[in-house]
C-alpha cells in the first residue's frame, strides 16, 4: 500500500551531491534526514525510475525545470527530484540537465525512501533492480496533500503540468 493523500513523509534519509560549500555542508554526497528538510515547507517531490532514462531525461525532469518559477509562485518552497540512483550520479545528471540550484536531486540509493513510501517497483526484467514508480507528490510540512502515481510504463499525471493545476 502507498502513502496516502493526508499521511506524513515517512522518516528517512536521501543524498545530494552539493556543488559549493555551505552551512553544515561539504562538497560532494551529502546525507539529509527527511523529516528535517520538509519542516515547515512545502515541497514538490517528483519519483521516477532512473537517472539519464528516456522518459525521465527528455520529459520528466526539464518539465520540473521548466516550469519551476510557476510552482515556485504558487507557494513552492523546493522541488525534489527522487531516483533510485547515487548522489554522483543524480549531481551529474542534474549538471547535464540544467537542474542546479533549481531542482534538488535527491538520491535513494537503496530504495528505502521509496519503499517506505510504498512507492518501489521492481525493474529486474530491464537489468535496474528495485526503482522508484513514476509519481508526483504536493507534501505541506511533511503532510502529503497531492498525489499522482503513474500506471507501469505510463507518463500521463506526475507531470509538472498535472500538479501545477491541482495548485490552482
Amino acid at each position: 500500500m502507498s502513502i496516502q493523500i493526508g499521511e506524513h513523509l515517512p522518516a528517512g534519509s536521501l543524498a545530494e551531491f552539493v556543488e559549493v560549500a555551505g552551512e553544515g555542508c561539504s562538497i560532494g554526497p551529502n546525507t539529509f534526514q527527511v523529516a528535517d528538510l520538509v519542516k515547515g515547507k512545502t515541497i514538490a517531490i517528483f519519483g521516477l525510475p532512473g537517472a539519464y532514462t528516456p522518459t525521465c531525461s527528455a520529459q520528466h525532469l526539464p518539465g520540473y525545470i521548466a516550469h519551476a518559477a510557476e510552482l515556485k509562485a504558487k507557494g513552492v518552497d523546493e522541488i525534489w527530484c527522487v531516483s533510485v540512483n547515487d548522489a554522483f550520479v543524480m549531481g551529474a545528471w542534474g549538471r547535464d540537465q540544467k537542474a542546479t540550484g533549481v531542482v534538488r536531486m535527491m538520491a535513494d540509493g537503496n530504495a528505502a525512501f521509496s519503499k517506505a513510501l510504498g512507492l518501489d517497483a521492481d525493474f529486474s526484467k530491464f537489468g535496474m533492480g528495485i526503482r522508484s514508480q513514476r509519481y508526483s507528490l504536493l507534501a505541506v510540512d511533511g503532510v502529503v496533500k497531492q498525489l499522482n502515481v503513474e500506471a507501469g510504463g505510463k507518463f500521463e499525471v506526475s507531470n509538472v503540468e498535472t500538479l501545477l493545476a491541482q495548485l490552482a
